[in-house]
């Protein structure tokens, strides 16, 4: 591919998405977007680079986008978010959310919906506990695609092998033939929308929790930095934010802060005034 190429698409889909490609993935453009060019009737990828060119088709500049965002999910992924979720995060709210008995949840790059889906899971295993509780679950990803493919609910035997415990899957999903169906009690706990999470989050509302996990990685520390900065200003001020294991806010953003012992967990810094008077 040429450099004056690669430059183009890479610029776009920063422009467009916050992903940041090194010049180390030109395999990756050209694995993702050669079928696109040719679903488009192109021979070439080269073809498709020069429509761009030639014209702003608004469509062709989504597709480009939709097609380089990672979609990678599976159920209960990494197992500690979901376990810091279910036995610390969770009987927390119950007590600091006792007068409103409400909670509100934010999975910002849902994918598939395996995420939500798990929280979900999870939520209706504590059922008792939350009864007459206003339970919110908001998933967003930027690709409308994998949305369309969270709301039916519906996974392969290999996507349903990947993280879900057998007895969640007896319990939560209907075999159809070679494919599951989640149960619709637990699709209807999510709501699905489409988000870039380059756009501004106060349309959102407030959480009490908020998963962002394995999605920083993509982008480059100033969209990092942003991106946090507006996470914390939707946070509740005793909310929990999770990142993926190879993420963080240190040195990055200083309006949230680590969890002691619990990894990838953080939550909103206590502001300069008040920590000035706890001195």
């Amino acid at each position: 591919m040429k450099t004056e190429d690669f430059e183009l698409l890479s610029d776009m889909i920063r422009d467009r998405s916050g992903l940041v490609l090194s010049k180390d993935k030109v395999y990756l453009l050209e694995s993702r977007l050669t079928p696109l060019a040719r679903q488009r009737g192109l021979e070439s990828l080269d073809d498709l680079v020069k429509e761009l060119r030639t014209r702003r088709d608004e469509k062709l500049m989504h597709d480009v986008t939709e097609a380089m965002t990672t979609n990678e999910s599976f159920f209960f992924r990494d197992n500690t978010p979901f376990n810091l979720f279910r036995d610390t995060v969770l009987p927390e709210l119950l007590k600091s959310n006792a007068a409103t008995r409400k909670i509100r949840i934010w999975c910002a790059a849902a994918s598939t919906g395996q995420e939500p889906y798990s929280l979900a899971m999870i939520l209706s295993e504590a059922k008792a506990a939350l009864r007459d509780w206003r339970v919110e679950i908001l998933a967003t990803d930027l690709s409308q695609q994998v949305l369309e493919k969270a709301k039916a609910g519906v996974y392969s035997q290999f996507e349903v092998q990947r993280g879900l415990p057998i007895q969640m899957l007896v319990k939560y999903f209907k075999e159809e033939g070679e494919m599951w169906r989640i149960d619709a009690a637990l699709r209807a706990m999510v709501q699905f929308r489409t988000f870039n999470l380059l756009d501004d989050f106060r349309s959102l509302g407030q959480f009490d929790v908020i998963y962002c996990r394995n999605v920083l990685i993509y982008f480059d520390q100033k969209t990092k930095g942003e991106v946090l900065d507006r996470m914390s200003s939707v946070l509740s001020s005793q909310g929990s934010l999770f990142l993926g294991a190879a993420e963080t806010v240190l040195g990055i953003c200083d309006r949230l802060k680590p969890v002691p012992g619990h990894r990838g967990l953080y939550r909103p810094s206590e502001p300069p005034a008040r920590q000035a008077a706890s001195a």
